[in-house]
């Protein structure tokens, strides 16, 4: 369910970097295909195992040659060498590693000189739908271990500033801007959800937690109420909900 403006953000920093040679390194599948399908040769980075092979699945369905996916972590890139990329892109991904300062250091170190990183990231306490999905989430999981830096600070303009100054990138090279996502599916409301609930990781955490502590239902329907709550689409005609994101384009 790619929004238009979000894929049309993506397509047009790829044609930005074809003179330079196109190829894209991606850290979530979602993005992937459509790049390839651009003509960038496109390396797909995830820690999870199961989507490496979903990803490489999906890539020999469309028959992308110029796809392919392998295990990494976003805070460590060893498997990558310095100045292999002219487009690194996380949307929704890397922004959920530990340790932010080491993955700025390390898809800076990935980009060549001349390259860009662009970054979709969740904004805190924001009042549109994912982050208010996500303080639900975190109000039923377990408590976070001790020093654990919360994935939703790379929602802060000022943090990725510091986190990418760190990783030699002057400021002026690094801008944001608060962006409006749009899920929108003939899906239902309830339908919708349940994607979340199997298939999102802080999502399927809450329930799994909840469910120990036997207060799924209840998880679920303050969820419920939420999805609908947000919903703006007419009744009956599936799901339509805008969610608010911090767009990151850092020139290299």
């Amino acid at each position: 369910m790619p929004d238009r403006v979000f894929e049309q953000w993506l397509q047009d920093e790829l044609r930005n970097q074809r003179p330079r040679g196109g190829r894209v390194d991606v850290i979530v599948e979602d993005q992937a295909v459509p790049e390839a399908q651009l003509g960038a040769n496109v390396l797909g980075v995830d820690i999870a195992e199961n989507l490496v092979a979903a990803g490489n699945a999906r890539a020999e369905q469309f028959g992308l040659a110029n796809l392919r996916f392998q295990w990494g972590d976003a805070t460590d890139l060893k498997d990558l060498a310095d100045d292999s990329f002219d487009l690194v892109v996380s949307i929704f991904g890397a922004m959920f590693a530990p340790r932010p300062f080491d993955v700025a250091k390390e898809v800076v170190r990935v980009t060549r000189p001349g390259g860009r990183i662009v970054m979709g990231n969740w904004i805190p306490n924001d009042p549109t739908f994912v982050a208010q999905l996500l303080r639900v989430s975190m109000a039923y999981s377990p408590p976070p271990p001790e020093g654990f830096v919360s994935p939703m600070t790379w929602g802060i303009e000022e943090n990725v500033v510091e986190r990418f100054g760190a990783a030699g990138i002057p400021a002026e090279n690094i801008t944001c801007e608060r962006t409006i996502f749009l899920f929108e599916t003939s899906r239902t409301p309830s339908e919708y959800l349940a994607d979340f609930r199997d298939y999102y990781g802080p999502t399927m955490n809450a329930y799994a937690a909840a469910a120990a502590d036997g207060r799924e239902a209840e998880l679920h329907a303050e969820l419920e109420a939420l999805v609908n709550e947000h919903n703006t689409a007419e009744s009956g005609a599936g799901t339509r909900i805008e969610a608010a994101y911090l767009r990151v384009t850092v020139a290299v």
